[in-house]
């Protein structure tokens, strides 16, 4: 029976995510030591004036005599004083070890969310991103770490009580150790009660968080529509649900402390009652009954309040759970074990029966063959939600198809390093993406180390020079969070050069000059025609006077290639699809 239970023991949740834990904690292991070890006099302190009562009560109360007593007041400031140092050095070792294990585990839950693949984000809101990959590890760290100490302390410090106990009475001892287990035994329950509410308030945090996110970024979208009322409502409904769930919680776990509160107040009646006997029967001194009761009450009075204490720890828990349960998955989409880098592109690439679905049952691509030889430009036109930006997210492995394979120089891009396949294609989109910081930190994503005459080139074939010159500041101006600073076209621009200085051989070019204005557009299309000049080439558009020039236009459909071929070609076809969408754009 003894072994079945220490196996259990060994499965459980709690076991296996602190062996993990160990990995963060492992390297700052020495102050932990420490942090932990000074509980032990922390707690066992707490005796030494319970102890101290009985010499004190027997010789100076009941004798009237001093002696040695007269010391005892002195001991117990001596005692206090020390408990007070050791309570400090473990607060601070304790604060700084959970920071730093804090910090291990974000940094590794961030190096693990950099390599989740696009559907993953598809599917998660910002709110859900930041209290899974954030929020959980000051949780479980913060909760664990701020209770851990507690908890500690209190566990030698009811040992030390105890031996006080008994040394007083075995008799009144044992009542109080039996009270105490039936004080504690509701504690068991706790897990099972929180758990499925806990991860419901996660959710609800993740809204909320998720509405101020919405606020930020649709800030223009709100005043112009006016959905003040709209976004406060959408807010209070959030408010609600957690208000809601708060209260289930205290309704699953709030009789915990009352409940204890009246157990333990039993037994001290209980003990003052037998206790009572025992010292007019002479069992027991005087001096001994009220060194006992100071004990006991040392004891049972942090009982009566662990309860709300032990909900924070399990709730810490339930949050390491879910860090863990992060740490174990795998992205979707990895490189192989062992697969060789793409070290260039050398003849084609190739689209072959791939089928391709983001939602299951809903075929998005139907089975699409398309060959691509090196240097050619490759256009995608057709109608919104026809597949051509799908088309060009298969090559970089945004997402992977279904069935079938996209392959270069023959060999399925699943096979080769995932990074070094990337580090061969240069995207521009629709809408890109800039960080906050300078125009020459946003550049110098596509390549870290690039010399000044790097830049230099990459600014000049990117249109930027005069834009640059502009500014007091120029490569070295700041331009706010997402480039909230620059217009449409110069954020293009600088995407355009950060594509230019990678210097990739394949470039995506995902409508990027739909969204401006004809001035603009005629800037960045300059620059587009630079950064195509010698690269296979991949583009989406939807106005077609900006790819008459592409070696072959492919008009997708419904998932399916509907025709092929160049503009001179697909105009001459009758009944043309393209010929359709182009006079129609005339028009």
């Amino acid at each position: 029976m003894f072994k079945s239970l220490i196996k259990k023991f060994k499965k459980t949740d709690l076991v296996i995510n602190y062996s993990k834990m160990w990995k963060y904690v492992k390297p700052y292991w020495g102050r932990a030591l420490i942090a932990m070890t000074i509980t032990i006099p922390i707690g066992a302190m707490d005796a030494v004036i319970a102890w101290a009562l009985k010499p004190y009560m027997d010789v100076v109360m009941v004798e009237k005599g001093s002696s040695y007593t007269a010391y005892i007041p002195l001991l117990i400031i001596v005692f206090t004083l020390l408990q007070s140092a050791f309570n400090y050095i473990a607060t601070y070792l304790n604060t700084w070890v959970g920071q730093k294990v804090s910090i291990g585990l974000k940094l590794d839950l961030y190096k693990k969310l950099l390599r989740y693949n696009a559907a993953f984000f598809d599917q998660r809101h910002s709110g859900d991103i930041l209290m899974r990959f954030n929020g959980d590890v000051d949780a479980s760290c913060g909760g664990l770490l701020a209770n851990l100490k507690l908890f500690t302390t209190r566990l030698f410090s009811s040992i030390s009580l105890i031996c006080v106990l008994f040394y007083n009475s075995w008799q009144l001892a044992v009542v109080a150790v039996i009270v105490l287990g039936a004080a504690l035994y509701p504690l068991t329950t706790v897990k099972r009660k929180i758990k499925s509410i806990t991860t419901q308030s996660v959710f609800s945090g993740a809204a909320i968080n998720t509405q101020y996110n919405e606020t930020y970024q649709g800030n223009r979208i709100i005043s112009s529509y006016n959905l003040y009322d709209y976004q406060a409502k959408k807010f209070s409904d959030n408010l609600h649900t957690c208000f809601k769930l708060g209260i289930k919680m205290i309704q699953r776990t709030g009789l915990l402390s009352p409940m204890m509160h009246f157990i333990v107040s039993v037994g001290i009646a209980a003990v003052i009652w037998f206790g009572s006997h025992l010292i007019v029967t002479q069992v027991i001194t005087p001096g001994n009954f009220v060194s006992f009761i100071a004990a006991l009450i040392m004891l049972y009075t942090p009982i009566k309040a662990i309860g709300n204490n032990f909900n924070s720890v399990q709730m810490a828990l339930l949050a390491m759970e879910r860090v863990f349960e992060l740490m174990d998955a795998q992205p979707a989409i990895t490189s192989k074990k062992g697969a060789p880098k793409l070290e260039k592109i050398k003849k084609t690439i190739e689209y072959k029966d791939v089928c391709f679905e983001y939602i299951k049952g809903k075929q998005v691509l139907d089975h699409v063959n398309l060959t691509i030889k090196k240097g050619e430009t490759i256009a995608f036109v057709g109608n919104s939600g026809g597949g051509k930006t799908t088309m060009v997210n298969l090559l970089p492995r945004f997402y992977d198809v279904t069935s079938g394979a996209v392959m270069i120089d023959g060999v399925d891009i699943r096979d080769y390093n995932l990074d070094s396949l990337r580090d061969n294609i240069s995207v521009v989109f629709q809408d890109n993406f800039l960080f906050s910081g300078t125009i020459r930190d946003n550049i110098l994503l596509g390549k870290e180390n690039a010399t000044q005459e790097e830049i230099d080139r990459a600014v000049k074939n990117a249109c930027l020079e005069e834009f640059i010159s502009s500014l007091e500041k120029g490569l070295d101006t700041d331009i706010g969070e997402r480039g909230t600073l620059l217009s449409g076209g110069q954020k293009q621009r600088i995407a355009i050069a950060r594509a230019f200085i990678k210097n990739a051989p394949i470039v995506i070019l995902d409508e990027a000059t739909s969204a401006l204005d004809n001035k603009s557009e005629a800037v960045v299309q300059q620059a587009v025609d630079n950064l195509m000049k010698d690269r296979t080439v991949f583009i989406i558009a939807h106005r077609l006077s900006t790819v008459r020039n592409a070696d072959k236009i492919v008009v997708v459909n419904y998932g399916k290639i509907a025709e092929m071929g160049t503009h001179e070609e697909l105009l001459k076809k009758p009944d043309s699809v393209y010929a359709s969408l182009y006079k129609t754009q005339l028009k």
